[in-house]
């Protein structure tokens, strides 16, 4: 069995706040990150893909194909857009990195099936960099 991993980029913008807390109480959990005008990152996100040898292709993964559905998912919808604002995901959710890469998880799954019908290969986990220091990583069978 393999993983293969595929890293890809975007910049997006967020504001780390949340109704259920005060102001002060807001600032002193997420810090800077609370600044109410938001601030951007350049995210780096690797999607890994898990699946047998193929031996007509040589190939554990299509990359092409995992491209191109990660384009379609995740880069085209994130990518220059402010995360609050413009991803109904984030609505009513705080637009942390574990959240970022759950529903970067979740959209992938979603659509998993479309760009892969066989039983391999299988989405195996995302991993979101956020800065050099904060990494995020969620393994997909823990998200619905």
């Amino acid at each position: 069995m393999f993983r293969v991993t595929r890293r890809y980029q975007f910049a997006a913008s967020h504001r780390l706040h949340t109704a259920a807390l005060g102001e002060e109480e807001n600032r002193r959990l997420y810090g800077k990150c609370n600044n109410p005008h938001g601030h951007g990152h350049n995210y780096v996100v690797e999607v890994s893909a898990r699946g047998p040898l193929d031996p007509a292709t040589s190939s554990a993964v299509d990359t092409g194909r995992l491209d191109g559905l990660v384009a379609r998912e995740v880069l085209g919808p994130f990518h220059q857009r402010n995360l609050n604002l413009d991803i109904a995901a984030f609505a009513g959710t705080v637009p942390t990195s574990e959240n970022l890469a759950a529903e970067i998880c979740r959209r992938l799954k979603a659509a998993w099936s479309t760009e892969f019908p066989g039983p391999w290969p299988k989405l195996d986990r995302i991993r979101v960099a956020e800065t050099a220091r904060n990494i995020f990583e969620i393994n997909a069978d823990e998200i619905e």
